[in-house]
């Protein structure tokens, strides 16, 4: 199988707090033949899209990994839900708004940015260049039996017309992605419903509550875990569940740890929930 070789931005999460996501992320893409070339040099991408995106100071430490995605040639690829979402709406603000991206080269010395770059998630690629035919032939551990919830999150589809990754009503890829390695995806009324996102750091409560909805609509529906792409989601469904008992606790993982342990990679140990792994 032939390599492909994508320009790959991890984010500061990667880097802090979510390493397993980037260690399950490039193992999984070697099974594949997906090179993931880190960008030589990058900046926190803001971590928001700005309310007011027609300031464009605000764009510009985003358009600033643009710059470099650009000059890195190919696409550029993340894995972090709110990258993406930050470096996708920048990107389709710059190229309707030619005004905008004007008045931004003015101001970033790594400049010009052309506005034509289209960054991409990791789950993008996998559905789109090389397809879920692919992904099962790899699948040498597959996961019958195992019914898991594909859990989107906001900032993965919304808003809808900007973002363009799914469906934003009825999205389709990590259920695609969970039958692709065998598994079952389940029936799942919260499945891109907000977890809370960043009220975690003023409102935990409110987190807390919009978290255990979430969870319990999994449970509800026979998922044995969570399956999702944004470590912010992770961190507050996990969180949410921190009072409750270990064993009765509904696990939450990265869609890419589903990969490593179905492509043999990583030890079915790694995750309980998962087929082949002892009880």
């Amino acid at each position: 199988m032939a390599s492909r070789t994508y320009a790959y931005f991890p984010g500061c999460t990667l880097r802090s707090h979510a390493h397993e996501y980037e260690r399950q992320a490039l193992a999984a893409g070697q099974a594949l033949g997906i090179d993931l070339v880190e960008l030589p040099e990058w900046n926190c991408c803001g971590a928001t899209f700005p309310l007011n995106a027609e300031n464009v100071m605000d764009l510009i430490a985003p358009a600033r990994v643009l710059i470099a995605g650009g000059k890195a040639g190919g696409d550029l690829v993340t894995l972090c839900a709110v990258c993406f979402h930050v470096l996708r709406r920048t990107a389709n603000f710059l190229q309707t708004h030619p005004f905008a991206l004007e008045r931004l080269n003015a101001f970033v010395e790594e400049g010009p940015y052309d506005g034509q770059l289209r960054p991409r998630h990791l789950l993008e690629v996998v559905r789109d260049d090389l397809g879920w035919a692919e992904i099962r032939q790899r699948v040498t551990q597959p996961q019958a039996g195992v019914r898991l919830a594909a859990y989107y999150g906001c900032m993965l589809l919304r808003p809808g017309p900007e973002i363009g990754l799914d469906d934003p009503e009825q999205p389709s890829v990590l259920e695609n992605l969970i039958e692709a390695v065998g598994a079952q995806a389940t029936s799942f009324s919260h499945s891109s419903e907000c977890c809370g996102s960043y009220l975690a750091a003023t409102q935990p409560g409110a987190v807390e509550r919009a978290s255990l909805r979430v969870v319990e609509a999994a449970r509800a529906g026979g998922a044995a875990a969570v399956i999702t792409a944004c470590p912010l989601c992770k961190y507050n469904l996990e969180q949410a569940q921190r009072e409750q008992p270990e064993e009765s606790r509904l696990p939450v993982a990265y869609f890419t740890q589903l990969l490593t342990i179905a492509f043999g990679v990583d030890a079915p140990e790694s995750a309980p929930w998962i087929v082949g792994a002892p009880a």
